[in-house]
């Protein structure tokens, strides 16, 4: 049996990670939390994620900052890291795409928005 792809979250608000940890569940993926983008950064030198869902908006560092950071920094070029807000502009996308995000969910997050996401970021040979 192959073992659950690994989901991180990153909120600062508990409520989101709760409901989007819930949804990975269900899609047999496991997750881990991650209450700011620092801690993000934390938890990635220390263990490594099939996956990085990632807020926008964020007290310190924000998710564009935390991306930027996870790239450059961390080296983690091939890692998916989808940004997920509720602020969707075509110019925002943008931007969001260029500062090296894999892609973007819109809240609020459905099940079948997460799991089209999951499918295109992270397929595997059993998906």
């Amino acid at each position: 049996m192959t073992p659950p792809k690994q989901a991180l979250v990153v909120d600062d608000t508990p409520l989101n990670s709760r409901l989007v940890a819930v949804l990975l569940k269900r899609l047999g993926w496991s997750s881990e939390m991650a209450g700011s983008g620092e801690d993000a950064l934390d938890v990635l030198r220390q263990r490594s994620f099939d996956l990085v869902l990632l807020d926008m908006r964020m007290p310190g560092l924000s998710g564009e900052q935390a991306c930027r950071a996870i790239r450059q920094d961390l080296g983690l070029t091939g890692l998916p890291v989808v940004a997920y807000t509720a602020h969707s502009t075509p110019e925002e996308k943008q931007r969001m795409l260029d500062s090296g995000f894999s892609g973007l969910l819109v809240k609020p997050i459905s099940f079948a928005d997460l799991r089209a996401v999951c499918e295109a970021m992270c397929t595997s040979p059993s998906a």
